[in-house]
C-alpha cells in the first residue's frame, strides 16, 4: 500500500509497504481522509514525544470504510463507515493508504458529516472529555483557556459553552482565530490575543482581580507561567501538554494549586480499547445531535511526504489560522 514513512534521518519520504496479516479481532480500514497532529512533528523534535514513535509510519487518527475483517469481528460489515484514534495501537499509523485496528478502536462515522470532518474529531474530541471527566468545572467558574482555536482546545471551549459555562478567557493568535471563537459565542474582551505583553493583567481583571478558578492549558511554555500566576490559591490548573516551564510549576506548588495532567497514553500504553471506544461514541452522539459541531478544516493535500511536511511546518509556525489540517489519503 502508498504510505509516507519516517526514515532513519528522520526524513519523510513516500513508500510502498505490506500490512502484516489481519488479527482476528481487527478490522481493515480504507483511510479516506486522515487527520495532523502537532504531535507528530513533536516526535520528530522532542525526546519526550519520541517514545510515543512506535511505527515509522505517523499519524494518529482518520475517517475511512472497513473493507476486511477478523474472524471475531462481530460488530461490523464490510462497507461500514467508521471513524478512530489508533495512537500507537493499530498495525500502523494514519499516513497510509490502509490500517488495521482492533474493531474496540473504531466507531460508526457520524452521519451527518463527512469523513474528513470526521476525521478532525477523536484525538482532540477524546483529550477534551477526559478533561471534563477528571475535573470538576461548575458554571459560576472563572476559566482561563489557552490555545482555545487549536484542535484540543476548540472542542474543550464548545463542551464548556454546551454546559452552560460562560465566564471565560480565551488566547488566540490571530484575527481570524479571534473571530472564529467570537462565532462561537465569546465576547470580544473574553478573547485575547496571548502575545500582548500585559496578558497577566488583562486576565486579572476579567476575573475582578479574584483569580481563575481553572486553567486549561492546551500550549504550556510561556502561557503556562501567565496560567499560574493568575489562578486563585488551591485552583486547578489542567495540563494538556506537558509543556509547563519551571517557573510556572514554582508557581503552581506556591498556590497549592490541584494539577490535573490530561494524556491519553496511559489508556493506549494498557490497550484500554473501552476507554477509546466509549470517547468515539460520546462524539458520534454530541455531533449528530447538534450538541457541538465538527471542528473547521483545511484540506491540506493528498497522501504525499510534500503534503505532510507542509503541514508539520504549518503547525509548527502556528499558521494553521484555527483549523484541523485534514488529508485526503484516497
Amino acid at each position: 500500500m502508498n504510505a509516507v514513512i519516517l526514515d532513519q534521518d528522520n526524513h519523510l519520504i513516500n513508500a510502498n509497504v505490506d500490512l502484516p496479516p489481519l488479527k482476528p479481532n481487527e478490522v481493515k480500514i480504507k483511510i479516506i481522509a486522515s487527520a495532523i497532529n502537532p504531535i507528530d512533528y513533536q516526535m520528530r523534535e522532542n525526546e519526550f514525544e519520541r517514545r510515543y514513535l512506535y511505527s515509522p509510519i505517523l499519524g494518529r487518527e482518520g475517517a475511512g470504510i472497513i473493507t476486511d475483517k477478523g474472524s471475531e469481528v462481530s460488530e461490523y460489515a464490510i462497507g461500514d463507515e467508521v471513524f478512530f484514534a489508533c495512537g500507537s495501537m493499530g498495525s500502523n499509523g494514519t499516513y497510509a493508504a490502509y490500517i488495521h485496528l482492533p474493531a474496540g478502536l473504531v466507531a460508526p462515522k457520524p452521519k451527518n458529516i463527512s469523513f474528513e470532518q470526521a476525521a478532525a474529531l477523536p484525538t482532540a474530541g477524546i483529550t477534551a472529555l477526559q478533561v471534563f471527566d477528571r475535573a470538576t468545572i461548575n458554571p459560576q467558574d472563572h476559566i482561563f483557556l489557552t490555545g482555545a482555536s487549536g484542535g484540543v482546545g476548540l472542542f474543550v471551549l464548545k463542551l464548556l459553552l454546551a454546559n452552560g459555562i460562560k465566564n471565560i478567557v480565551a488566547t488566540a493568535g490571530s484575527i481570524s482565530s479571534i473571530e472564529k471563537l467570537h462565532q462561537l459565542g465569546l465576547q470580544k474582551d473574553s478573547i485575547i490575543n496571548y502575545r500582548k505583553e500585559n496578558l497577566t493583567e488583562i486576565i486579572k481583571r476579567r476575573s475582578n482581580q479574584q483569580g481563575i478558578d481553572v486553567a486549561i492549558d492546551a500550549v504550556g511554555q510561556h502561557l503556562s507561567e501567565v496560567a499560574a500566576a493568575v489562578l486563585k490559591p488551591y485552583g486547578t490548573y489542567i495540563d494538556i501538554t506537558h509543556f509547563t516551564t519551571a517557573t510556572a510549576r514554582g508557581q503552581l506548588f506556591s498556590s497549592a494549586a490541584q494539577i490535573i495532567n490530561i494524556s491519553n497514553f496511559i489508556h493506549a500504553q494498557k490497550l484500554n480499547y473501552p476507554y477509546f471506544k466509549n470517547g468515539l461514541d460520546r462524539i458520534k452522539h454530541s455531533i449528530e445531535q447538534e450538541i457541538i459541531q465538527p471542528a473547521p478544516i483545511y484540506l491540506i493535500g493528498d497522501l504525499s511526504a510534500e503534503t505532510i511536511e507542509k503541514g508539520h511546518l504549518m503547525l509548527k509556525n502556528n499558521q494553521t489560522q484555527g483549523n484541523k489540517l485534514i488529508i485526503q489519503n484516497q
